[in-house]
């Protein structure tokens, strides 16, 4: 990863290429008031006023020119109204003319993000760099955007060199980079202890077996987080096994413990006055003559019985482990991050997280720093009545509902099952996914509900 702190620097006053931003609403004036030259340019690049269109502006000489682009709010700048602009100018700085871009340095970073580990003959592109006179912003921005490259890494890169194992690396060069205590179970301890998280990891080959990877840091005297994460490298669905169109993008089923990983660096690197857990449960999700079967009964580390109704309903069971494993510790805020349910997908697309909490005032302040960091969510209900659908004839619950109904739901019920007692509780599935390029996020693995999350967890802890 380049250092994104190339890509943005502190306005000195040195020498940069100007960008004009135009109000959407205001784009017609602005072109009236234009000289006949620039007119000339706008009109020949088809310039609109509809958002991120953008036109370069002749100056004096011939290498003196300036670009102008269109805004939707001039006077509320979104995160991604520099993105386009950051994927298409030429190599160079850039200073916006009149006004502080602020929360739109993290855009203008995202932009350049390229994953070009496969392509051993892609050619770099060089920087644009943008300036600002708000070097906190900067510093803010260019870590959260860090964290979203990785994120688009981690999750980009194919399950051949993205296992459990890697997910351990990654896990262990976070805790050496910021003092953390780094900690791993597998073999026959994941056997003994984590009932769910065995099962749903056993059949994976040599070198891929399940494991439990926990980072501990900070004061022990502050008050104790525990953030969780869904790390299945691939899913085929076990016996219960996908479609070939069902498993093309199951590389990603990791993205929970992406999303982890990241949040907690972020939390350390902030060096928040918090007891930090972070616990992500690492698994394949293979075929073999040792996969768990539909109707097996597993004993999950908590002591409940669990009926496999769905070997493809796996992400909930090796989460209820470490969601286990968090509770004996008892952290006073939990929250997990799980590529979930299609059913969430269904409910609310793509790029909307699907979140579920036990608290008002949690979900409160995760809708409200939503909003304010264009990172969207929305709550959906913990209905216990649903928790009628997992019951099961022959153990405590079974992992997964028959039929379609709720299926968002009633997976957030089964976790429920697993939370920490008289822990505050937020659980988010996500989708970290784009399916087609929009500005500042290219088509591939992306962070979501990250900037949010982060946005609570300093709200509440960096007194």
């Amino acid at each position: 990863m380049p250092d994104l702190s190339t890509l943005v620097q502190p306005d000195r006053g040195q020498p940069a290429r100007t960008i004009h931003l135009v109000d959407a609403k205001g784009y017609d004036a602005w072109l009236a008031a234009q000289p006949p030259r620039h007119r000339a340019a706008a009109q020949g690049q088809k310039l609109s006023g509809s958002p991120h269109a953008s036109a370069i502006l002749p100056g004096d000489g011939p290498d003196d020119w300036s670009v102008v682009s269109v805004v939707a709010n001039i006077d509320r700048l979104s995160v991604w109204c520099l993105a386009k602009l950051a994927e298409t100018l030429p190599e160079g700085t850039y200073r916006v003319e009149g006004i502080e871009p602020g929360i739109a340095i993290y855009g203008w970073l995202t932009a350049q993000y390229k994953f070009d580990r496969y392509k051993k003959d892609e050619k770099p592109v060089g920087p644009r760099t943008l300036l600002t006179g708000d070097p906190a912003k900067m510093e803010e921005a260019v870590r959260l955007a860090a964290a979203t490259w990785k994120i688009r890494d981690w999750v980009n890169t194919g399950a051949n060199d993205m296992g459990p194992a890697d997910l351990e690396a990654a896990a262990a060069a976070i805790a050496k980079a910021h003092g953390g205590t780094l900690s791993v179970v597998k073999g026959p301890e994941i056997e003994k202890g984590y009932g769910m998280l065995h099962a749903v990891g056993k059949a994976a080959g040599k070198g891929r077996e399940p494991r439990l990877i926990e980072i501990e840091w900070g004061n022990p005297d502050h008050p104790r987080i525990a953030l969780v994460g869904k790390g299945v490298c691939f899913d085929s669905g076990g016996l219960d096994i996908k479609p070939a169109s069902g498993m093309r993008l199951m590389k990603k089923d990791m993205g929970g413990a992406a999303h982890t990983l990241a949040l907690a660096e972020l939390v350390m690197q902030a060096r928040l006055p918090v007891r930090l857990h972070m616990l992500v449960a690492a698994v394949e999700n293979s075929i073999n003559g040792e996969a768990a079967r539909p109707g097996d009964v597993m004993i999950s580390r908590k002591g409940t019985t669990v009926e496999n109704s769905n070997t493809d309903a796996e992400g909930r069971l090796i989460l209820g482990d470490a969601l286990t494993k968090a509770s004996e510790n008892n952290p006073e805020l939990v929250f997990d991050f799980a590529t979930l349910t299609g059913a969430a997908r269904v409910a609310l697309g793509p790029d909307i997280t699907a979140m579920f909490a036990n608290d008002d005032t949690l979900a409160s302040e995760l809708m409200a720093a939503a909003e304010t960091e264009a990172d969207p969510m929305w709550r959906l209900p913990l209905y216990d009545p649903y928790k009628d659908m997992l019951k099961s004839d022959v153990a405590d619950m079974v992992n997964a509902a028959e039929g379609p109904w709720g299926g968002a739901l009633t997976a957030a019920l089964f976790l429920k099952e697993f939370v920490p007692q008289g822990a505050t509780w937020a659980h988010f599935d996500i989708f970290c996914w784009q399916g087609s390029p929009k500005p500042g996020r290219p088509k591939g693995g992306d962070a979501v509900s990250l900037r949010a999350t982060f946005k609570v967890l300093k709200d509440r802890y960096a007194k």
